[in-house]
């Protein structure tokens, strides 16, 4: 009885999926896609985050105009986690390996968005990367301590601080400073 209704559940999640999909070219707007073109026999290190990679790069829109290309430049140096190129061209080079060359199909929202980046690429446009990775450099360990560990103490110290601060005024303000007619007091009966 309950194997029926996990199957009665799964095949209701596979036909709404399929009509909630539609056309593959449709999908091909909507989601990241990754193709392989050449992969090096000996791929025993996969790029992570925080992992630094060169690059070579073309982009294109889909109707093939290149928009940007570093193929006549120096290799491009992303520090995969630190935002530097477009999220969808970054999540595409999570996986990769040194000398491996992928074809990433991005769909506008992990791009340039509604806006586009006038004039070369129009609003809600899909862009094509045919990437080469040159060389990855793997993070260290104190890297990654840094990268992970250092923002979360970051946001510890921040409240602490303002706590501290909040309580030395507090402080400051309930200690009452002594008034003039004290103080005139005072130096009467010390004459």
């Amino acid at each position: 009885m309950q194997g029926s209704f996990v199957l009665l559940l799964l095949a209701a999640f596979t036909l709404t999926g399929g009509l909630v999909r539609g056309d593959d070219d449709d999908n091909a707007a909507e989601e990241l896609q990754v193709e392989t073109l050449m992969k090096p026999e000996t791929c025993t290190v996969l790029s992570t985050m925080g992992d630094t990679l060169q690059i070579h790069y073309t982009g294109k829109l889909m109707d093939g105009k290149v928009i940007d290309s570093s193929l006549s430049r120096d290799p491009l140096v992303v520090e995969l986690g630190k935002r530097t190129v477009i999220s969808g061209l970054e999540q595409s080079l999570i996986g990769v390996c040194e000398g491996q060359k992928i074809k990433a199909t991005i769909p506008s929202h992990l791009a340039y968005g509604k806006k586009g980046y006038p004039p070369t690429i129009p609003g809600d446009a899909p862009l094509e990367f045919e990437v080469e990775v040159i060389s990855l450099t793997q993070q260290t360990p104190w890297q990654k301590m840094v990268n992970d560990v250092f923002p979360l103490v970051c946001l510890a110290l921040v409240p602490t601080l303002l706590g501290l601060v909040g309580l030395y005024l507090y402080n400051k303000a309930k200690d009452s400073k002594p008034s003039k007619k004290k103080s005139k007091d005072k130096k009467s009966k010390k004459k």
